[in-house]
């Protein structure tokens, strides 16, 4: 092993550490002379040059042959806000560092801006990256971590204090900046984080799950000003999540990956209203999707066999299910258009009410399949009462069963 060599930042570990030093190296960024964070009220504030970010044909695959991309096409268009969710293993954070440079693709082109970056250095690609852990120095003070990127480029004293101040009060966290990380909140802790990438006048932000380690409120109130401050600066941004709340609430677009595959790409309604399959439409939405097997009827004209019951479909639906008379089918509906109604076709008993103040959730299973409904205002139900529940198939997704495809006119 080489003799260790102090790392460049001012922490204990040797240079030979080299995913240490790659992160670090997020903190240098290539010398460029700094503006004024905050313009007059009348202008834009703009970082840096703007950029596209497109990865090409990306594969990215792991000892013994696993898989974690396969074949990746994405455009991340300029001063655009995308989310990248997915369930744990499907590849986002991987997409994530291989745009930072802490990752290589094994196939494929990455491009920033005119640039392909495949064999660009970290510190060379203008970015800023936030961390989940906040990544902030234990033993700096909340202004020493965020002006250390400008430090390293040797910022001239007078214009460090200028950035560091004016991100400061862009976040309103003028108060904390002589306390130590040790002395602040979570939501405190990645602003200082936030700030120091803000200093850094990138041209693109990527934020790998910065949230999920806060409570419930300060990830709400930390979602609101993320946003409010992607709309101010105008950069494009790269946000990493696994919690689909996330996604819909700040994405200006949202990218569903499952398996290192892209499932869908568009705007948060559209990709909730117009899912392409079951994984998304059960994946996107918060409770999930209600799916129940269905049966269309041979020689029937416009009825469906569900949850224990015949309905008569909307004349659209009829349309769309008239090559599948005889077969089975997927139903899916939104717990919003699972009605609590004493004339409902669907009967079962509530095994769980949720009562979260202006809405109330009430659980059920039908013929083995869970069933969820949303109800306005409080509802008054015991565990074990029988309801009934009203299908609203004007509001229906219909999937195939082997290709798992929602079916289209």
């Amino acid at each position: 092993m080489p003799t260790p060599t102090p790392c460049p930042c001012p922490c204990p570990r040797p240079r030979h550490a080299h995913a240490h030093i790659r992160i670090h190296a997020l903190a240098q960024p290539t010398l460029r002379p700094t503006r004024g964070l905050l313009a007059p009220p009348v202008s834009v504030l703009i970082l840096g040059q703007m950029a596209t970010v497109i990865l090409k044909n990306v594969d990215k695959v792991y000892g013994r042959g696993k898989e974690v991309l396969k074949g990746l096409d994405l455009e991340f268009h300029d001063r655009e806000f995308v989310v990248l969710v997915g369930p744990s293993g499907c590849g986002k954070s991987t997409i994530l560092r291989i745009v930072a440079g802490l990752e290589e693709a094994t196939r494929g082109e990455v491009w920033i801006g005119e640039r392909m970056v495949n064999d660009v250095a970290p510190k060379d690609r203008d970015i800023a990256m936030v961390f989940q852990s906040y990544a902030l120095y234990p033993h700096m003070t909340a202004y020493d971590n965020i002006a250390f990127g400008l430090r390293i480029r040797r910022v001239p004293k007078e214009e460090l204090d200028k950035a560091v101040r004016e991100a400061a009060e862009m976040l309103g966290v003028e108060p904390l900046l002589e306390k130590l990380p040790k002395q602040l909140s979570g939501g405190e802790r990645q602003r200082i984080a936030l700030g120091r990438a803000i200093v850094r006048q990138p041209q693109v932000f990527l934020f790998d799950e910065p949230l999920s380690n806060l409570d419930a409120k300060l990830r709400t109130e930390m979602r609101a000003e993320i946003s409010a401050l992607h709309r101010r600066l105008q950069v494009t941004t790269i946000y990493v999540t696994h919690d689909q709340v996330e996604a819909m609430t700040m994405g200006q677009r949202i990218v569903v990956l499952r398996e290192g595959i892209v499932q869908q790409v568009g705007e948060p309604l559209a990709i909730y209203q117009q899912p392409v399959n079951l994984f998304v439409a059960g994946f996107i939405g918060s409770p999930r999707m209600n799916f129940f097997d269905a049966q269309v009827p041979e020689g029937t004209d416009g009825q469906l066999v569900a949850a224990g019951a015949k309905f008569v479909l909307p004349e659209e639906a009829r349309d769309l299910l008239m090559g599948y008379r005889g077969k089975r089918v997927i139903l899916g509906l939104r717990p919003e258009h699972v009605d609590l109604s004493p004339e409902g076709e669907v009967t079962a008993r509530a095994n769980l009410v949720e009562q979260t103040g202006g809405d109330s959730y009430v659980y059920a299973q039908v013929e083995g399949a869970p069933l969820v409904s949303r109800a306005g205002g409080a509802v008054r139900l015991e565990i074990g009462d029988q309801v009934r529940f009203c299908l609203n198939l004007t509001q229906a997704h219909f999937f195939d069963p082997q290709t798992e495809e929602r079916i289209r006119p």
